[in-house]
Order: structure tokens, then sequence, then C-alpha cells
């Protein structure tokens, strides 16, 4: 399985920016996919996630009512779309795609199987 993330750049405080994790290698109706992020100076953060069958979301406190997380599964890609960016935001994002995995770990990055190589989003004030 491969993720390959894209998108990020560098954002006015307000704006909006959408990634994308295009992924390869396999059938993923049983996976889901999540973001996580990794803010300069400190822990990997679970942004939200995504069931590749269904489409059901879930997300983090810091992504509620800003960021969206959708899915083409013709393309095999997956989106966030994020917006009313704050400088907060400015992180390494990474996909990452876990195989069965239940709404109460989806948070827990250690349960996810492949990780893509992450793409740098920076807001500025």
């Amino acid at each position: 399985v491969q993720l390959q993330a894209s998108g990020g750049g560098l954002v006015q405080a307000g704006g909006s920016l959408r990634l994308s994790c295009v992924v390869s290698g396999s059938t993923f109706n049983s996976y889901v996919m999540g973001w996580f992020r990794l803010p300069p100076g400190k822990e990997r953060e679970f942004v939200g996630a995504i069931k590749w069958s269904g489409g059901s979301t879930t997300y983090g406190d810091a992504a509620k009512g800003r960021f969206r997380i959708s899915k083409d599964t013709a393309k095999n890609v997956v989106y966030l779309q994020m917006g009313s960016l704050k400088v907060e935001d400015t992180a390494g994002y990474y996909c990452a795609a876990g195989r069965g995995l239940i709404t109460s770990v989806m948070s827990n990055p250690i349960k996810y199987n492949y990780w893509g190589q992450g793409t740098q989003v920076t807001v500025s004030s």
C-alpha cells in the first residue's frame, strides 16, 4: 500500500487549502483513511478520518467545524479540505491507512498500518 499526500503550501490566516492523498496498492473497502498533523515542537495530532466503505467521518477537536474529509473512490483519493485556517494549523500533514479500525481507535496513530510522506502547511498571520 502506498499513500502520496500533496497540496500543502503557504496560506494566510483565514484562508483555505485542500490536501489530497492518493492511495494505491490494494483494495480499500475495509480501510480507514486518517489525517494526522505534526506541528513544530509538538506531538502528532489526530485531524480526522474517513471510512473507505460508507464514507463516515470522525474529527479531532481542532478540525471540527473547519475541516472536512471526503474521498473519491473512483480516483482512489482522500481529501482534507481546510478552512478558516489559523497560524496554529501550521504543521506537516500526513495521511495514513488502517485496516478495520473502529471509531474508538481512529485517533490512535499506532493503529494505522501505512503512512504517506507528508505535506507541509504553513499559515501566516
